[in-house]
């Protein structure tokens, strides 16, 4: 692990796992406390509604103010006061009061407040009942004691048809201990919960990614050995660590034949050069020390061989890289006829049986020296006739050179594309071929899109037929 802090995966994904928790719990909490609160203040204003209202009833009912039969101060703090703030009534041991509007708690004489008899004349407004028209919080002191209430205002009209207002307490001692319980609760699970949470987040990552590491450590021996034939170890869990191990072996299988492919092609082409500039090296001696027996003209065709397999090494390490020519609308037709009227020193005439208008998509380098080199072949092996034809088949341009040799046995139609091998060694060495001719035509036709087969040709020859997408 390196120094900086949270540069795991195990522990960026146990911090995030614990955020996310933290924030939801907080959130989550807060939404508990904001009900209860919101609850309780309910149950808090339904208990001063009836409080009030059952005052206010009496009010109502004509009773004189001095008179009220008011609930207990401490539970329901009682204030009766008139339209001008003066207090008419108030519960017993109330000794102070805020939260209502009207600080007083000492009632004063009120003229036509109440009456003494209300046995036949209710008076106007006698008996109708009060309307809550507000709700808040205060405080009240009974017989010396404070605490928080939740208020309720009821205005009615007594007997003397005169406004007053009701204000009644309910106490909020037990939402506040509800809440209080709560959050304490809260804030002693939360560090716990999220210590649970971080525990098994980091106990659950690093069972997670015990494959990986043991991965890394596989790749890491590899690269420090060397040895491409090593594979990662895969988890039989099916998961995506599995594929990632799978994907990596596939990786590292396709790695190993690269390197295997391009140490034999090394290998062949150090081969393929010693001979001919053996050769020219014991020609050139030889006419250094005697000038009149110099070969010239095989020190010639040896400098000729040598500049045709390094342009063919040069061309299969740019294919190798990647390279990729531009690519121009082809008329397929035309390039044969004009590839063939080039070949002057041929040993058979080339034959050309070509449609119009067959066109396909390619490089015109890279197309004129596939046929150049399907071409060479089929001289090499050719008795009398060989010929090119050009048609569609389908969606497919196919160009086809067809000898009458001997033809490629059928064991052997894949293995003639490969680097470097010659079915008639001693022949084709004399000749100049190196075996990369149609490994070439091949890779190039492949980098088109297309393809190179080889078939059995109507005289018993050999058919290679090169395939590219058209142009449409």
């Amino acid at each position: 692990m390196s120094g900086r802090p949270f540069a795991s995966v195990r522990a960026r994904a146990t911090l995030g796992a614990t955020l996310v928790v933290a924030l939801a719990l907080i959130a989550a909490g807060i939404a508990v406390l904001l009900s209860l609160r919101t609850n309780l203040a309910g149950r808090a204003d339904a208990e001063a509604d009836s409080a009030a209202g059952r005052v206010a009833a009496q009010i109502a009912a004509g009773a004189p103010y001095t008179a009220l039969d008011l609930p207990d101060g401490e539970d329901h703090p009682v204030q009766v006061v008139d339209r001008d703030g003066r207090v008419l009534a108030v519960s017993e041991g109330l000794t102070a009061i805020s939260g209502t509007g009207v600080p007083g708690v000492s009632p004063v004489a009120s003229p036509g407040a109440g009456r003494e008899d209300d046995d036949d004349d209710d008076g106007p407004g006698a008996g109708e009942s009060g309307t809550v028209t507000w709700h808040g919080e205060g405080r009240a002191t009974v017989d010396g004691r404070s605490a928080a209430y939740r208020f309720a205002e009821v205005e009615v009209a007594d007997a003397g048809d005169e406004t007053v207002r009701v204000y009644a307490g309910a106490p909020l001692a037990a939402q506040q201990d509800a809440v209080r319980t709560a959050s304490v609760a809260m804030l002693v699970g939360l560090p716990v919960l999220l210590g649970v949470v971080g525990g098994v987040t980091w106990l659950v990552t690093r069972r997670a990614l015990r494959p990986v590491e043991a991965i890394r450590r596989e790749m890491a021996a590899i690269t420090a050995s060397e040895d491409l034939s090593r594979r990662v170890p895969e988890p039989p869990t099916g998961d995506e660590v599995a594929r990632l191990a799978r994907t990596t072996n596939e990786t590292l299988s396709a790695l190993e034949a690269s390197v295997e492919r391009q140490r034999r092609f090394v290998a062949d082409a150090s081969h393929e050069l010693r001979s001919p500039i053996a050769s020219l090296r014991t020609q050139l001696e030889v006419g250094a020390a005697h000038p009149g027996l110099l070969d010239v003209p095989g020190a010639v065709e040896d400098t000729v061989r040598l500049q045709r397999l390094a342009a063919d090494l040069l061309l299969l390490a740019r294919l190798d890289a990647g390279e990729r020519a531009g690519l121009t609308r082809l008329d397929l037709g035309e390039l044969v006829r004009a590839e063939v009227a080039r070949r002057t020193g041929d040993r058979i005439a080339v034959r050309v049986e070509a449609e119009e208008g067959v066109e396909a998509p390619g490089s015109r380098g890279q197309l004129a020296r596939v046929l150049a080199n399907l071409l060479d072949n089929a001289q090499r092996h050719a008795r009398r006739r060989i010929t090119v034809t050009v048609h569609k088949e389908g969606a497919w341009a196919v160009v086809a050179v067809t000898d009458d040799g001997e033809g490629v046995p059928a064991a052997e139609r894949e293995r003639v594309f490969e680097r470097f091998v010659r079915l008639d060694d001693a022949r084709t060495r004399d000749e100049g071929g190196a075996g990369l001719g149609l490994a070439i035509a091949r890779d190039v036709a492949r980098r088109h899109g297309g393809d190179l087969t080889v078939t059995a040709g109507p005289s018993g020859g050999a058919r290679f037929a090169l395939r590219l997408p058209t142009a449409g």
